[in-house]
């Protein structure tokens, strides 16, 4: 049995661990479940990927309810075919794939997710895993197709979409450097009810003039969408994609926040990202479990506590070591 002590990385420490539970077949206990956050325990978002990967894995489940610290996943053979997760509010959609991709690497399945947000707080929107992660992995040989059905804006959710997946065989990712740049793209995605205000545009506009300044030969491409959602909503992710990896950076509109705003804190995270790393600072997170069953290295913006607490995590699952040098993240 492997505990795991969850009080410092907060839900990013549940999906690994499940993850990893799932695919090397290790029971697992994990205590102090966001026990600093100021509503500790499982929320709904964590629940349904909790209960997602018990019936992907066959798993026995122990503590598994609303506002619990602690559960004891205990995992059997993985099964293969349909996985329906209804998320009741507007949790991320993104953080239920971040727990379901890693075990989908031993079955093929087909997602289905209706409810929670695809652009929520504090988690990166669905268009950093198709336009960043997605591609990443497809270097990897890990080929992951999705159908945005509907978009959903915090705090009210309603997302719908679809994912599918093969088993596969993971290659190494190595990305000592990231090459020049090939192109720039630009999502910007609001709730019809402001298109009248252009929005959209207007986020289009800032992030545009502040890459232009730049990056000033490189052509820009630009998706706009208006979109029916439960709720007023905006949100916008750019990607730089370069010779050898993909940057993201995105942010949420919200109440009393201008779309300039949104644009402006978009581009400087991804500026950020990509100045200081061969990956953005979502993703130096979220390749950690594949390169650690494949092998790789890149160097992540900065080394955060998620990063730190998930290299924890995976170390205790599987025979492997990490190297950490100047940023530098490294299977050894």
């Amino acid at each position: 049995m492997i505990i795991i002590d969850g009080k410092e990385g907060g839900g990013q420490i549940l999906r690994t661990a499940l993850g990893l539970s799932a695919i090397t077949g290790k029971e697992c206990t994990i205590e102090n479940i966001r026990i600093g956050r100021p509503n500790p325990g499982l929320q709904e978002q964590h629940l349904q990927g909790v209960f997602a990967m018990q019936k992907l894995s066959n798993a026995e489940l122990k503590g598994a309810e609303k506002g619990s610290t602690k559960i004891i996943f205990s995992p059997n053979k993985l099964k293969k075919g349909d996985i329906e997760v209804k998320i009741s509010t507007a949790g991320s959609v993104g953080l239920i794939l971040q727990v379901l991709l890693i075990p989908a690497l031993h079955t093929k399945i087909d997602l289905s997710i209706k409810g929670g947000a695809t652009y929520g707080k504090f988690a990166p929107p669905i268009h950093h895993f198709e336009n960043v992660l997605f591609p990443l992995f497809k270097k990897m040989n890990y080929i992951v197709d999705m159908n945005i059905i509907r978009q959903g804006f915090f705090p009210k959710g309603g997302a719908e979409l679809e994912v599918f997946s093969q088993k596969t065989t993971l290659k190494p990712l190595y990305i000592q450097e990231k090459g020049k740049i090939v192109s720039i793209k630009v999502v910007s995605i609001a709730s019809k009810d402001l298109e009248k205000a252009e929005v959209a545009e207007r986020q289009i506009k800032t992030a545009k003039h502040m890459l232009f300044k730049k990056f000033p030969d490189i052509p820009i491409h630009i998706q706009t969408e208006y979109v029916d959602t439960l709720n007023t909503g905006s949100g916008l992710q750019i990607t730089i994609e370069t010779e050898h990896s993909f940057f993201g950076g995105d942010a949420l509109g919200e109440k009393g926040k201008t779309a300039e705003k949104v644009a402006e804190e978009a581009v400087e995270s991804l500026l950020d990202s990509y100045e200081n790393g061969t990956v953005d600072i979502h993703t130096a997170d979220m390749l950690l479990p594949y390169i650690a069953l494949a092998g790789g290295s890149y160097k992540a913006p900065k080394i955060t506590n998620h990063i730190k607490t998930n290299i924890q995590v995976i170390e205790q699952f599987l025979d492997i070591k990490f190297k950490v040098k100047e940023n530098v993240i490294t299977k050894i």
